[in-house]
């Protein structure tokens, strides 16, 4: 059931979404030089590597880490990647590795590959067998203000309570978090 709600809404989302996400594309490369996407390997289910896309939000020659380790990350941010890191359309190309079967919709976001405290904390936990996602239980109760235990133990939680009910209700959190632009730091 949860395979075909993902096939579902991530195609229908690619369709109807496409000429808004070819816009976007055409503003980024306009604004800085580079590809509109940005590629990052990440870990997905089974601590299996991929690679996963973005928007770029960030000028190309950013070092390969999480931004909150970056030091003053704001000078490698661009000023469209502030406006679509706050709205989370830097996440619309990630309906593509839904559609693959790489991600689902409802899920633990997949760590960076230099993430190895949060890769091995959730290994611990039995995290890794689950698939990643473009949001989860984490994502709506903190986002990127979260400490890694803190998001380890509510992704474990998400282990736990795991059910379509639970998805639907964080996808519908999802939107209104969204919506107001909360837990982005950077």
């Amino acid at each position: 059931m949860k395979r075909g709600l993902d096939i579902l809404v991530s195609l229908l989302g690619l369709l109807v979404l496409w000429p808004f996400m070819l816009l976007i594309g055409a503003l980024i490369r306009l604004e800085t030089p580079g590809p509109a996407l940005h590629w990052s390997r990440r870990i997905g289910q089974d601590n299996i590597p991929f690679f996963m896309p973005k928007f770029r939000t960030m000028r190309t020659e950013t070092p390969d880490m999480a931004t909150h380790l970056l030091e003053m990350p704001e000078q490698w941010i661009s000023p469209m990647g502030r406006i679509l890191r706050r709205t989370s359309l830097d996440e619309l190309p990630q309906l593509w590795s839904v559609l693959r079967g790489q991600m689902t919709l409802v899920g633990p976001r997949p760590a960076l590959h230099t993430q190895q405290d949060l890769i091995e904390l959730r290994t611990q936990a039995g995290i890794q067998r689950l698939k990643p996602g473009v949001t989860g239980w984490a994502q709506i109760n903190g986002r990127d203000e979260l400490p890694i235990p803190f998001k380890v133990q509510l992704d474990g939680e998400y282990l736990r309570r795991r059910s379509l009910i639970f998805d639907l209700e964080i996808l519908v959190r999802t939107i209104g978090f969204t919506i107001a632009g909360r837990g982005v730091s950077h």
